[in-house]
């Protein structure tokens, strides 16, 4: 492990806060563990609904297609609550709680794993999982800073992600009020009857809102070119003729 004195490190957390989006983040996170601990490869995974996995970022094709592998089998340490913070694997081919997994990834070329969770608030959001091409001991100091540095990633990550999520709520907003515009001025409805129309619309063409409200304010069409009065049951006169 490369000696890293307690300045250098506030100095990586700092950094790793100042990450403007959850991929600047991940992509800290890896590149940062993978210079400090000597690993050859490096990927954050997040855990979504339902189990399903995402990588966010990886450093090269053994931890993309390690968690392409976990997805496919369901199977490997991402989706175990076999172990809790850290993990070490120092034989990834001997490993007996997902042999499938492991032996696949191991043909892969990764010979030891070590991974923790990304729990910012004591529950699991994701995994960053670290490979050595070589066999390795992970020492208690190893599992410490790699402990220590993916607390404060859990962190980044989860505040990354609430403002990105929180931006495309606001995008979302305006296109929705843009779309609500559109059909103000062409049909004369109220904004009640035109936040009704986009919703009916998202409905019937199983389509987020947010989606409707896009195609309406880039193409001026809604998805099937009929009325708005079709669905809220305005008078076709009244409303004016199809986009």
């Amino acid at each position: 492990m490369e000696s890293l004195d307690h300045h250098a490190l506030a100095d990586l957390v700092e950094e790793l806060h100042a990450a403007d989006t959850p991929q600047q983040t991940a992509d800290q996170v890896i590149k940062t563990l993978c210079e400090l601990l000597g690993m050859d490869e490096a990927g954050v995974t997040m855990i979504r609904r339902a189990g399903a996995l995402e990588t966010v970022a990886a450093t090269g094709l053994i931890a993309r297609r390690a968690d392409q592998l976990q997805s496919e089998l369901r199977e490997g340490p991402t989706l175990s609550d076999s172990w809790d913070e850290t993990l070490r694997l120092g034989e990834l081919a001997d490993d007996r709680r997902w042999p499938t997994w492991s032996a696949k990834v191991a043909g892969l070329g990764a010979a030891s794993l070590l991974a923790v969770s990304l729990a910012p608030e004591a529950s699991r959001i994701g995994v960053v999982s670290l490979y050595s091409r070589e066999p390795r001991h992970f020492d208690n100091d190893d599992v410490a800073l790699a402990h220590l540095f993916a607390r404060h990633a859990a962190v980044a990550l989860a505040r990354a992600e609430t403002e990105a999520n929180l931006h495309i709520a606001l995008d979302a907003r305006k296109l929705i009020g843009q779309a609500q515009g559109i059909l103000m001025e062409r049909f004369g409805l109220d904004e009640p009857r035109t936040l009704e129309v986009l919703r009916r619309y998202s409905q019937h063409h199983n389509m987020k809102l947010r989606h409707v409200a896009q195609l309406l304010v880039e193409t001026r069409r809604l998805p099937d070119a009929t009325r708005p009065s079709d669905l809220t049951g305005t008078d076709p006169k009244a409303a004016g003729a199809a986009f």
